[in-house]
């Protein structure tokens, strides 16, 4: 199994999950990552749709700064897997951090940046 996939299970949520616990129906999850509002990432050869939880606040909102990541990663041609992959690898040089802890962390604008480079590549 690799890392990427250790993570995803580690800490992603199903749609049926998700739904199930926002108390809405799943083809409302589709929508909501199709309009920019969540991050989903489909792993190759899976028919699901994964959710990763650092995306939500501790009442189970998506952080407020997922729509406007997500348009400046589709503006920039970043695909929404591409994203994933981007928030969930380590960022900088040193340490262990990655961009989705830095999200979390409220360092909202590093995260931006980092998207606007990754795009520009």
């Amino acid at each position: 199994m690799s890392a990427e996939e250790r993570d995803l299970r580690r800490e992603a949520l199903s749609e049926s999950w998700l739904a199930s616990r926002l108390g809405i129906e799943p083809r409302r999850i589709v929508a909501m990552r199709r309009d920019g509002e969540l991050i989903g990432y489909q792993p190759a050869g899976s028919r699901e749709v994964f959710y990763p939880s650092w995306q939500f606040d501790a009442e189970f909102r998506p952080l407020s700064m997922i729509p406007r990541l997500v348009r400046e990663a589709r503006e920039r041609g970043i695909k929404d897997d591409d994203l994933y992959r981007l928030l969930t690898r380590k960022s900088g040089l040193t340490g262990s951090g990655r961009l989705a802890d830095a999200l979390r962390d409220g360092n909202e604008e590093h995260v931006l940046a980092s998207v606007q480079v990754a795009g520009t590549r």
